[in-house]
């Protein structure tokens, strides 16, 4: 017995050294700051070339839905594994998988819904690079430039879209202060019918693609600064008027750096044929008769992010939104107005940067969202009004691997 628990200790003595090395981590830039990785950087000559991050967001969430609680509970908000590098000088891959969605691949791009990216990039020269493969749809705008870990909530535009399709993409850096990007992708990750049901005007395109524009600027020394795009999907063909139908989407986001305090608005407008987004057709099918997508809808959102850096260890945060819902055909029955939904949302937020060499805060905020409907729809499809929030302590993190 005695012989067994030196042997025992000796073991734990042998691996203590690496328990205790794997506590350092190798620089990396983040958000705000550097942080070390697991495994030391004088033990990574073979993996130089290539970084695993999990980014991770965890919270106590306590919950409310018309002003009564109505449970907490522990919840891992986000869960993104990711791998990148280079595999040669001028080849660079990336990938990045969700663990809080389900794994379903999809009938389109054949691949699992829950990743987010998985491509690579071309190097072509120092201002030319070429992606294929699975990757973010480049729509532009400040709030979904951020590392989803970032948000804890989205705007209702971003929330409903598919925001990673396949396809290639061409960047084009005229500068340092100047970088426009394009992109062909598919046009979802669905199939016709699984998106919009059978519909009774409209039948699918055979070419069904997103074309996306981008373009980056900064201006003043980096004070301010623009992430602004435009994308067109051609969706179907409307049968009844022997004419395409698509979605056109613009996102404009603002950036204004003074000192510590910085403020980032974002305006979104996404004209739709097919109500791609949803939220209007899931409303109506869900209250009436009506089972198709709603043909022309409209969605315009408001997006502003302010936040102070106190100190480096801790930063105050403001959210505010206001999404907007249109029905814009004039032709269903008993229809009298485009308004048809408005919500709001705000998000105060206190975060706390405990260590200088690991990007990990601390958070606590409250997440309040509002749902006001019109007239009409209270009226033809007995919408209600309602709101809801919850109050949210937690972490989050990009946890450097190696």
């Amino acid at each position: 017995m005695k012989a067994i628990c030196y042997k025992i200790w000796i073991l734990a003595l042998l691996f203590l050294p690496t328990v205790i090395k794997a506590q350092y981590r190798e620089p990396q830039a983040g958000d705000t700051t550097y942080f070390k990785t697991l495994i030391p950087a004088e033990k990574q000559n073979l993996l130089k070339n290539m970084s695993m991050i999990a980014n991770t967001r965890f919270a106590f969430r306590n919950e409310y839905q018309d002003g009564e609680y109505t449970g907490s509970k522990f919840n891992i908000e986000q869960f993104r594994l990711e791998i990148k590098g280079k595999i040669h000088d001028k080849v660079y891959f990336r990938f990045r998988d969700r663990y809080t969605r389900a794994q379903e691949p999809q009938s389109v791009d054949g691949i699992s819904r829950s990743t987010d990216l998985a491509f690579i990039r071309m190097d072509m020269s120092k201002k030319f690079s070429i992606s294929a493969g699975k990757m973010c749809a480049d729509w532009g705008a400040y709030e979904f430039d951020y590392n989803p870990i970032d948000i804890y909530e989205y705007s209702d535009i971003i929330e409903y879209a598919d925001n990673f399709l396949t396809g290639v993409g061409l960047s084009y850096t005229a500068s340092s202060k100047h970088q426009f990007t394009f992109q062909v992708l598919d046009s979802r990750t669905k199939t016709f019918n699984e998106l919009y049901g059978s519909q009774p005007n409209f039948e699918e395109s055979k070419l069904p693609l997103a074309f996306i524009a981008n373009w980056r600027g900064s201006f003043f020394d980096g004070k301010f600064n623009t992430i602004w795009s435009f994308a067109y999907h051609n969706e179907a063909k409307n049968t009844k008027l022997d004419e395409p139908a698509g979605m056109n989407y613009i996102a404009l986001g603002n950036q204004l750096k003074l000192g510590k305090f910085t403020v980032e608005y974002d305006f979104k407008w996404s004209q739709e044929e097919l109500d791609r987004t949803g939220i209007i057709s899931e409303q109506v099918n869900a209250l009436s008769e009506y089972q198709y997508a709603l043909p022309n809808t409209l969605y315009i959102g408001h997006w502003l992010h302010m936040y102070y850096r106190v100190n480096p260890k801790i930063n105050l945060a403001l959210v505010g939104m206001v999404d907007i819902a249109k029905w814009t055909d004039s032709s269903y029955p008993g229809k009298t107005t485009d308004d048809f939904r408005t919500a709001y949302g705000i998000i105060p937020t206190f975060e706390y940067y405990p260590f200088k060499d690991l990007n990990l805060r601390f958070f606590v905020n409250w997440v309040g969202r509002s749902y006001k409907y019109s007239d009409y729809a209270k009226e033809q499809i007995n919408a209600v009004d309602t709101n809801k929030g919850r109050i949210s302590i937690g972490f989050v993190s990009p946890l450097g691997i190696f």
